[in-house]
């Protein structure tokens, strides 16, 4: 990776006014947060399943107690999980909206262990830390991490589901608007973890250039991002982020 590009992405954020996080699942992975085909071996028998079929409605309609086994492994891995040096390094910048394609609460960890509880976390695919009615009766509860319950019905007499967005899904309404303000009036997007390859989210990064932002973005690969306004580092988001933020922590 280019020293000269560090430098120019550190002095970018220094200049920030007002900025935002776009991350995705790169940024949760050091971790131990696996992305949807990954695993321990301990776990392989879930690489028998096709994940978007696990994640969809027609999947829950289909196999609902296989479903919800499946949510309540990852929940588990969740359970044991600490916020790593990336999550740390966005949480110890006031003033940041951080906007995130992950489900976890690493994040939210991470704000709570600094004491900066102000910096709003928008949850574009929702969260594993909440049930809700499958019949959308409106009846949703948190869940313990450590003790996800097995499928069950809720009051209304539908199935109780994860509170994550399904394939074929939208995503929240009043999420997805807050995330396009924010997009439409950052001067700075950090692009943390994530190909940006799925719309309507990866349209957050095209809105926040068309007005004008400058967006750094980590990844582990080059995907190729140009533009005056781009610069793209390659490296993990662990040992990357602490550099960007070293000046200002």
């Amino acid at each position: 990776m280019s020293r000269d590009r560090l430098t120019a992405a550190v002095a970018k954020i220094a200049h920030a006014s007002n900025p935002v996080s776009f991350s995705g699942a790169g940024l949760s992975a050091e971790s131990g947060i696996a992305t949807f085909r990954e695993g321990s071996d301990e776990d392989a028998l879930w690489s028998r399943f096709d994940p978007q079929q696990l994640a969809s409605q027609e999947g829950f309609l289909a196999a609902p107690e296989t479903v919800i086994d499946w949510y309540n492994w990852r929940r588990k891995t969740l359970a044991g999980a600490k916020p790593n040096d990336a999550h740390v390094s966005l949480a110890k910048q006031p003033g940041w909206t951080h906007i995130t394609q992950n489900v976890d609460n690493l994040l939210e960890q991470a704000l709570e262990i600094t004491g900066i509880d102000s910096s709003p976390v928008l949850h574009l695919h929702g969260t594993l830390l909440k049930d809700h009615c499958n019949a959308e009766c409106g009846y949703e509860e948190l869940i313990d991490l450590h003790q996800a319950p097995p499928l069950r019905q809720c009051n209304c007499g539908g199935y109780m589901r994860p509170s994550v967005v399904w394939f074929g899904e939208s995503l929240p309404a009043q999420i997805i608007q807050s995330a396009v303000a924010q997009a439409e009036k950052t001067d700075l997007m950090l692009v943390v973890g994530t190909s940006a390859q799925v719309y309507p989210a990866a349209g957050l990064i095209e809105i926040a250039v068309s007005n004008g932002a400058e967006v750094i973005v980590v990844n582990t690969e080059c995907h190729g991002r140009t533009g005056a306004r781009v610069t793209e580092l390659v490296g993990e988001a662990g040992k990357l982020l602490p550099e960007l933020f070293a000046d200002s922590c």
